[in-house]
């Protein structure tokens, strides 16, 4: 169902790419704890006021999730510690180790949630007339909305033909092996199509002049308010500020 245009929709697109980019950035550099989860509880608040909190939350968990449990199993009976919680077999279970893993999820969960409130919240043609507006060349603006609109796509294309393919009889529910059989006919269709998707749309480009010489001039251009630049050169001097604090042990 579409979504009703908020006002942090209609944020320019750069501000926007500008916010996701600190959240994401922000998550790593500040560490521990406190830095992340206040990044998350901004990100959380943005969505809500941009109508996707519950699509965000669900999106953010459903993605973060699969990362989570390698990061847990891994960083609590791999991770040297002093403080035994648990054995299995061969392996201890450390506080060290459970703590690590649980400020890498709030990372992630950080990241997850900047990243995801952006492709959500910006129209990918609109921040591709953006950054040409602003100099950037054509092909650099596109290989950025690309990468914007390929997790999507390739989601959606992956539920239409696993769709089809169940339709003609194909199972994929069951045991994992069996699982992991349905999945196969699945892969080849989805890599196909995208790679067919790539070339059509290399051709619709080609055939309006995309890689002719020249700045283009643009008859659209999104609003860029006086207070947006000057967030944006705000949260990049925090972000400049918070990296040095960190190199320098101060945080």
């Amino acid at each position: 169902m579409p979504v009703t245009p908020s006002p942090y929709h209609r944020l320019n697109p750069l501000t926007k790419a500008v916010i996701a980019t600190v959240g994401s950035i922000g998550a790593f550099v500040l560490g521990g704890y406190v830095g992340p989860i206040a990044i998350m509880v901004i990100m959380l608040l943005l969505a809500w006021r941009a109508g996707v909190l519950a699509r965000l939350a669900r999106v953010s968990l459903l993605l973060t999730l699969p990362i989570a449990i390698s990061v847990v199993l891994v960083s609590v009976f791999t991770r040297a510690g002093t403080t035994v919680l648990f054995q299995i077999g061969p392996f201890d279970a450390t506080a060290e180790g459970v703590d690590f893993a649980l400020q890498t999820l709030v990372r992630l969960f950080a990241i997850s949630l900047s990243i995801g409130l952006f492709i959500m919240t910006t129209e990918p043609r609109a921040f591709v007339f953006d950054l040409e507006r602003r100099g950037v060349p054509p092909r650099a603006a596109f290989i950025a909305v690309a990468t914007i609109e390929a997790v999507p796509t390739l989601v959606e294309r992956a539920t239409m033909i696993s769709e089809s393919q169940r339709a003609r009889g194909l199972d994929t529910e069951g045991s994992f092996l069996t699982r992991v059989r349905g999945l196969l006919p699945i892969v080849g269709p989805v890599i196909i199509g995208s790679l067919t998707d790539v070339e059509e749309r290399s051709l619709a480009l080609e055939s309006r002049a995309f890689s002719r010489p020249g700045r283009r001039h643009l008859l659209w251009a999104m609003p860029d308010e006086g207070w947006e630049r000057v967030l944006r050169w705000v949260l990049f001097v925090l972000l400049v500020g918070a990296a040095v604090a960190r190199l320098t042990g101060r945080i």
